[in-house]
């Protein structure tokens, strides 16, 4: 099973920073088990569609050649929790590279403005074609950003 945690890609800057949402739903099944009933969206979760977004800005940045690996998380900070029914704002950047091949992130989850989870984390990037279809790439994140 694959899980796809942005809905949506709201903004671009190459390079530098994305923003995107993810809506929660109260049909998702991980929420049948996390809490039950009380259903929340797990905060590690939160932090995936972090990575996920940081995919798309490294994808788009590289003319759709290069894809994030997160390989560690250097600090996250969890404030609340994500319901169904919540939209939650997305939002990666990219400070300076350390080297060519290793770059950190810094990264945020909001739900009306109120923090959910903050994070900095490192990865890999990686061929996108070893990993993916990149026709089936662009023309997905087409769907996502719809003319932004």
């Amino acid at each position: 099973m694959r899980y796809l945690f942005v809905d949506r890609v709201t903004a671009v800057e190459p390079g530098k920073k994305i923003t995107g949402v993810k809506n929660v739903a109260m049909s998702e099944d991980f929420l049948e088990f996390h809490f039950p009933k009380n259903p929340i969206m797990p905060g590690i979760l939160l932090l995936e569609a972090l990575v996920q977004l940081t995919g798309w800005l490294e994808a788009v940045s590289s003319d759709f050649r290069k894809w994030f690996l997160v390989s560690k998380v250097l600090k996250s900070s969890f404030y609340s929790f994500a319901y169904p029914g919540d939209r939650v704002e997305l939002s990666v950047s990219c400070p300076p590279a350390p080297s060519k091949d290793l770059v950190v992130y810094s990264g945020v989850a909001q739900v009306n403005g109120k923090r959910r989870v903050k994070a900095e984390f490192l990865g890999n990037l990686v061929d996108l074609e070893t990993i993916e279809e990149v026709e089936e790439q662009k023309r997905y994140f087409e769907i996502l950003q719809r003319g932004v």
